[in-house]
Parts: C-alpha cells; sequence; structure tokens
C-alpha cells in the first residue's frame, strides 16, 4: 500500500474517531478545561482509549527494522523539552482553550462548512506560515 492511501486511510479514521467521540464540538472541550463548572470528563476518555491503543501498537511498530511506507522510522533526535517545545505548547494549549478546537477537530469539521471553523482554519494555516518563516529567519 502506499503512502497515500496509508494517509488518506488513516486521517478517514482520525476524522471518524473525532466525529463519533464528539471531538469534533469545541463545546464538549471548553467542558473538560472548566473544571470549576459543568465539568465533562469525555475528553479525558477519549484521551485513554487513544493512549491504550497507541502504546501497544507504538511498540509493536518500532520492533521492526523499518515502517511498512518509508526506508527508516523519522524519530526525534533529541527527547529533551527546548524552548521552541515549551512555547509552542503553551500556544497551543492557550488556542485550544480560547478556542475550543485543535488542528485535527478543525480540519474534520471543515466539513460542516460552518464560518467560524473556515476562520480558524484560515488563522491555523497562518500560525504554521508565521512559524515556518520565523523559523526559517533563525537557521
Amino acid at each position: 500500500m502506499n503512502k497515500t492511501v496509508t494517509a488518506l486511510i488513516s486521517g478517514l479514521l482520525m476524522g471518524a474517531g473525532l466525529v463519533l467521540s464528539g471531538m469534533t464540538s469545541p463545546e464538549k472541550v471548553l467542558g473538560f478545561l472548566d473544571i470549576t463548572g459543568s465539568w465533562d470528563p469525555t475528553l479525558m476518555l477519549v484521551m485513554g482509549g487513544a493512549i491504550a491503543v497507541n502504546l501497544p501498537a507504538s511498540w509493536w511498530i518500532l520492533q521492526r527494522n523499518k515502517p511498512v511506507n518509508a526506508e527508516q522510522f523519522h524519530l526525534p533526535e533529541s527527547t529533551r523539552p527546548d524552548k521552541s517545545l515549551i512555547l509552542g505548547a503553551a500556544l497551543f494549549g492557550i488556542g485550544w482553550g480560547i478556542a475550543g478546537i485543535c488542528p485535527g477537530p478543525a480540519l474534520t469539521s471543515l466539513l460542516t462548512g460552518s464560518g467560524s471553523i473556515i476562520l480558524f482554519f484560515l488563522a491555523m494555516l497562518a500560525g504554521f506560515w508565521l512559524q515556518k518563516a520565523v523559523s526559517a529567519k533563525s537557521h
């Protein structure tokens, strides 16, 4: 199976999981983050399920000499958090807390045609471009 088909199937599975679990709804995410109000633990259960599947699958995959659709694994060279990782995670978390949506659900939700989702997606693309431009200038 080639990379494009594998990516398409993976993306469709991820999107279906997000829709089925309700994680494309910003209200669900914001409900999880509202620990002093009407807290909704659904997101924690979805993440726990994902981790329960991913941990053994990742271990099993990394036992192989190489991935199915690549010549080698592309793993991070450093396992220590650096300034860029911490700043990026903080910005991601702030944006997620404000909007209640992150890249995966935003991409999946584009199919709804919602103006706010389209605006979020365009802002996300602008952020990707800005990060790439800033990184290129610093290297």
